[in-house]
């Protein structure tokens, strides 16, 4: 095979253009992103999470939410994102640059969790959610306690029917993180580039 060294060296020199391209390429454009800083608003979005939110996102990797919630709403057109009121508006990569490990999922069988906290308040029904379950939700007792009440009762005790006296079901660090995390996705502020592209001639109609 007298052409062999030059094959090899063509198909090498394709993969590492077309990498070099792909991910390379991608990676400068989508790297330089910068929080969108509002005079308006005072303020600069998206904002960082920390403390107790930030460990809630490991928490949430390590219990694989990810394989049944996304983090990725859809653009009008693409699906029904927002009629089911996941978003007022799609995701865009602006929303993750704060994220050293997005969690943008891989399926649907939950609701995408992507603004979250700008729809659900209550960290007394989250901590409940995770404890007892549902019909569609797995419960995840062993983040919880099963505990003498020593003192004062922990406002964040969970309620279950056939609690022993004198004992509550309190959340562990890992349960208030997560919840934590979940309460901290809100993605409400819209970015310039998260309005639905429009042709210029539709554009110029409508004026």
């Amino acid at each position: 095979m007298k052409n062999g060294p030059l094959l090899f060296t063509g198909v090498f020199l394709a993969i590492l253009i077309s990498f070099s391209a792909l991910v390379l390429g991608s990676h400068g454009q989508l790297g330089r992103l910068t929080p969108y800083h509002d005079d308006n608003e005072g303020g600069a979005f998206p904002q960082n999470i920390s403390g107790l939110a930030a460990r809630g996102q490991l928490v949430y990797a390590d219990l694989g939410c990810a394989a049944c919630h996304t983090q990725q709403v859809r653009r009008p057109g693409y699906g029904s994102d927002k009629d089911r009121g996941w978003g007022e508006r799609q995701s865009v990569a602006r929303d993750y640059i704060f994220q050293a490990r997005p969690q943008i999922g891989a399926s649907r069988l939950g609701p995408d969790l992507a603004n979250l906290g700008a729809r659900q308040k209550s960290e007394e029904a989250l901590l409940a959610l995770l404890y007892h379950g549902s019909a569609r939700h797995p419960g995840y007792a062993f983040l919880f306690e099963n505990r003498p009440i020593a003192g004062e009762a922990s406002p964040r005790a969970v309620k279950a029917s056939g609690q022993p006296a004198g004992h509550e079901i309190a959340p562990t660090e890992r349960a208030r993180a997560l919840v934590a995390y979940l309460l901290s996705l809100n993605t409400a502020y819209e970015y310039p580039e998260a309005k639905p592209y429009e042709p210029a001639k539709k554009a110029e109609a409508k004026k």
